[in-house]
């Protein structure tokens, strides 16, 4: 398979070297393939989903991440010791500080050749939304996360944030009508599996709230764990 040569020429050596160490993963379409301009709504699964997305997949994207892993080491240090490996992934906070002085350094290498697209729990969202729509008027593909992964992350989805819901409101309003795909990776069958697309459009159409909306985007990448793909 060929892989799309996405970010800067050190970022893509950088990957070369990953494919070593992370096995692929089989992308399993249910409908058509991933056209330009598209929304990519995925599971989390920690890093594995945007470490399979951005190493083998064969279409162009950018990421929605949170803001503290697009600013800076001390930034990502941070996050990565008191939030991530220690909140979501619950590990003991000593070894998680100790784990982090070695990752930090690395992972903070590896975000700066995602042109990663902030995003954030307050208002500055709407900057996030800003940036996201001229993506999309570019015809390039946007991959977002919504899921509440406070807690950590989990097979079964609990719930997407309704930012998500937000945010398909505002393309419309801006005449973008992009088709949304919503996917789901199964960590250990290495399968990714993505849905068939569905309009901007057609979902608002469905005239739900925006917490309404955000949960039956919810059930569609939930309802994708559980299909039987035969090898």
């Amino acid at each position: 398979m060929k892989y799309i040569k996405k970010r800067k020429k050190w970022f893509e050596n950088l990957k070369k070297i990953l494919r070593l160490f992370i096995k692929k993963s089989e992308f399993i379409y249910l409908g058509e393939k991933i056209e330009d301009g598209s929304i990519i709504i995925s599971n989390h699964e920690g890093a594995s989903s945007p470490l399979t997305l951005e190493l083998y997949s064969d279409f162009y994207f950018r990421f929605w991440g949170t803001y503290e892993m697009n600013s800076g080491l001390k930034s990502v240090y941070k996050y990565l010791s008191e939030i991530y490996f220690h909140k979501k992934k619950h590990w003991n906070i000593h070894l998680s500080r100790i784990f982090c002085i070695i990752a930090a350094p690395i992972v903070n290498l590896f975000y700066k050749g995602l042109d990663l697209i902030s995003t954030y729990p307050d208002g500055r969202l709407l900057n996030t939304i800003k940036e996201s729509i001229k993506v999309l008027e570019n015809n390039k593909n946007l991959v977002i996360y919504p899921e509440n992964s406070n807690k950590g992350y989990f097979k079964a989805l609990e719930m997407f944030h309704p930012g998500i819901s937000l945010f398909l409101e505002q393309c419309l309003k801006k005449n973008i009508n992009a088709k949304v795909y919503v996917s789901y990776l199964k960590k250990e069958e290495r399968k990714y599996i993505i849905d068939k697309p569905i309009y901007i459009k057609e979902l608002l159409d469905m005239r739900l709230s925006r917490e309404e909306l955000a949960s039956y985007l919810c059930d569609k990448c939930n309802n994708l764990s559980n299909i039987e793909i035969s090898k």
